[in-house]
């Protein structure tokens, strides 16, 4: 049994007749972990607007009423619309228009589709490097892991805006780089989670048993010792995702991250920043709403998890 369904049954065992009751018909530590997280309800609503806000985000060029980025349908005449105003093709700008002319409703749709991505794309990538160094760093012990822990330490005293707006100067502009830049400042953060969870793991009879049986480090690492660390990973993904896209938008916001042609949240934000003393607060306000709520669920989901795969977090 790995470590994740000890934490499964572990976070959800029943204690007295209240907890008999409630996992009734249940018979699995997977649907056990679903009846406990669904007890949060601010955490079942953030789940669903997580969902909700991915599906948006997937389909974008179908639920958006135009495509902002096609250059032939922006018109700088519907410049600084007001919420509710007709454009120039007769479409009905909702929230209004931003100064470039761009019907903030679908920016929005599709500056959530490049935040969602960049974020998940970026934790993925960050967690495969970080879960790889930090098994290896684990499992190898001695000099391969003070080298590699050195360098997560000097990696973590640094600010992650200021490592990333280095990378991103140096570098420039565009969603590669943007997710280069993520990577670069979230991969210690796995790494240093995941060697910690390997530690206590890799003293375990299960490893011992495969080191006797003569099975080769790679399978040891990944088809043993990886599947028992998942538990605190589900955790640290899902922050660090919230993390990317509020880290993401900031960079944005400082005119480092996102070109203008193909805005995120955090570049919408700043696009009407200039105008928001004069009057016009729609064109940062509904984004600055659309990036809270987005950062605001994952975490909620979050919380969740770690209280419900880490037993010892139960009350």
């Amino acid at each position: 049994m790995t470590a994740l369904q000890e934490n499964l049954e572990g976070a959800t065992a029943p204690v007295g007749a209240s907890e008999s009751q409630k996992y009734e018909g249940v018979d699995t530590p997977l649907r056990r972990f679903i009846v406990d997280f669904c007890e949060a309800k601010l955490a079942l609503a953030g789940f669903f607007v997580i969902a909700a806000i991915t599906i948006v985000a997937i389909l974008a060029p179908v639920l958006a009423p135009t495509d902002p980025y096609d250059l032939a349908t922006v018109s700088i005449l519907d410049s600084r619309l007001a919420p509710g105003e007709a454009m120039m093709s007769g479409t009905v700008a909702h929230l209004g228009t931003d100064g470039a002319g761009r019907d903030m409703v679908s920016a929005m749709i599709y500056g959530l589709r490049i935040s969602l991505g960049v974020g998940i794309g970026s934790g993925v990538i960050a967690m495969v490097i970080g879960i790889s160094l930090g098994l290896f760093s684990a499992y190898a012990g001695g000099r391969v892991d003070s080298v590699i822990m050195r360098i997560v330490d000097i990696q973590l005293s640094f600010p992650a805006i200021l490592v990333a707006l280095v990378l991103l100067v140096t570098l420039g502009k565009g969603v590669d780089k943007t997710i280069i830049a993520l990577v670069a400042v979230q991969w210690a953060y796995y790494a240093r989670t995941i060697r910690g969870t390997a530690l206590v793991e890799r003293r375990r009879e299960y490893i011992e048993s495969a080191v006797c049986l003569g099975l080769s480090q790679p399978r040891i690492i990944f088809r043993h010792l990886l599947p028992n660390c998942l538990a605190p990973m589900i955790v640290v993904a899902t922050m660090q995702v919230a993390h990317a896209i509020s880290l993401e938008a900031t960079l944005s916001f400082l005119g480092l991250g996102m070109p203008q042609t193909e805005p995120s949240l955090g570049r919408l934000i700043a696009n009407g920043f200039e105008y928001i003393m004069s009057g016009k607060y729609w064109i940062s306000i509904y984004p600055g709403i659309a990036l809270l709520v987005t950062i605001v669920s994952i975490n909620l989901v979050g919380d969740r998890l770690r209280d419900v795969l880490n037993p010892r977090l139960q009350k």
